[in-house]
């Protein structure tokens, strides 16, 4: 009989000592257990006794990462406790504060200020003084790159937008990105984390050559992509994906020495597909197509439309170069009639100009078409050219 209680006594306490090591786990807020529970696994198992032990991303980092993904999209219930992990991860409150200073120009002001309310809840509980600026030196951008840059808004933006590429260069760059608050590379953490909780691929490339000039590893970079999956969602994680790709296969190029390189040549005909549905409109051929080696960043293609069928509308970041193989083609710029052109002719697009192109509704076209590339994009595809606006189009 003591044989027996004994063991049900050392049953007992190894099933009470069990039982407390799965509530130590436990980190999802009690409730997701009644609510559900598959969400407390993948919470306690997955994301925290996971995603959040990989060694891929420092801890400090991976709280830098979601801090930026939650406050750049909101949560604000959140924002209390990441902010409490952070600090235990090493993030000064300083570099928090800033962190939200950063954020106010990528998420918008009423983001930043709803993170400052819950943050200093936060503060006091730790008794935490009043943050100050730091008096370090101002961060000194690599100034060709910061050439480049400017005269990009300057040319693109200005014309358009003068207020808003004034304040580009003089108060973003000229500013914020300068203040020693937040390390160069802590920075451009922070907005290619927010850029893709927010669904922002299209801005990554420029940031994300910035974050890893400042030293942020390619293979860091990837892990930001499956850390931010968790706080923003799959979807954006995975549209920012062949936009990273792409960055670090230029990257990678440019490590090519001219020595190496090898001339390429293109058959004719070679590659010949169907044009993407959802950019054209008929039956359009695609061929020849090419992008140039990094540090290049030209790139172009054969493009075939049969009689009536047209690009839907787009832009070029650095414009675009098109000359007219054979036929009679049709090109718009939005606000302006259409303009004929034929065999020979050679168009010229420039940049972030809203237009479309394609053949005469009587007869096909082809042109070859070029265009550079600006961090990795060379175009955006906007809505396709209805039949009526292109019908009103060729009468006019």
């Amino acid at each position: 009989m003591k044989y027996i209680a004994a063991s049900i006594a050392i049953s007992a306490l190894a099933a009470t000592a069990v039982e407390a090591q799965e509530e130590r786990r436990k980190i999802a807020p009690p409730a997701v257990y009644d609510v559900a529970p598959g969400l407390g696994h993948f919470t306690d198992d997955v994301l925290f006794g996971e995603v959040w032990e990989r060694t891929e991303l420092p801890s400090r980092d991976r709280s830098l990462v979601t801090l930026s993904a939650i406050v750049s999209t909101g949560k604000t219930a959140q924002i209390g406790a990441h902010v409490s992990r952070a600090l235990d991860n090493g993030v000064k409150p300083g570099e928090i504060g800033e962190l939200i200073t950063h954020l106010a120009f990528y998420s918008g002001w009423p983001n930043a200020i709803s993170a400052v309310t819950e943050t200093k809840k936060v503060f006091d509980e730790r008794q935490i003084a009043p943050v100050k600026n730091s008096e370090a030196a101002r961060i000194e951008l690599e100034a060709a790159a910061e050439a480049a840059r400017s005269e990009t808004v300057s040319t693109t933006v200005a014309p358009t937008a003068a207020a808003l590429a004034d304040l580009t260069n003089r108060v973003l760059f000229g500013d914020l990105w300068q203040r020693p608050d937040l390390s160069a590379r802590d920075r451009s953490l922070v907005t290619i984390a927010a850029l893709i909780a927010v669904g922002q691929p299209e801005q990554l490339p420029f940031h994300a050559k910035r974050a890893m000039d400042s030293g942020l590893t390619p293979s860091e970079a990837s892990e930001v992509l499956a850390h931010v999956a968790f706080y923003a969602g799959w979807p954006r994680a995975m549209s920012a994906v062949p936009v990273l790709k792409q960055v670090l296969n230029n990257r990678q190029g440019t490590q090519v020495s001219a020595s190496q390189a090898d001339l390429k040549i293109t058959p004719a005909g070679i590659g010949s597909a169907s044009a993407p549905e959802e950019y054209f409109t008929g039956t359009v051929q695609i061929s020849g197509r090419y992008q140039a080696d990094a540090p290049a960043r030209i790139g172009g293609a054969t493009v075939s439309f049969s009689a009536g069928a047209r690009t839907a509308w787009h832009t070029h970041p650095l414009g675009q170069t098109l000359f007219i193989v054979s036929g009679r083609g049709l090109v718009q710029k939005e606000g302006e009639a259409v303009q004929e052109v034929g065999s020979g002719d050679v168009v010229w697009i420039p940049p972030l100009i809203r237009h479309w192109h394609g053949a005469s509704s009587t007869g096909p076209m082809t042109h070859f078409a070029v265009a550079e590339a600006l961090d990795g994009s060379s175009v955006t595809w906007m809505e396709k050219v209805s039949d009526e606006d292109y019908g009103k189009g060729v009468r006019e």
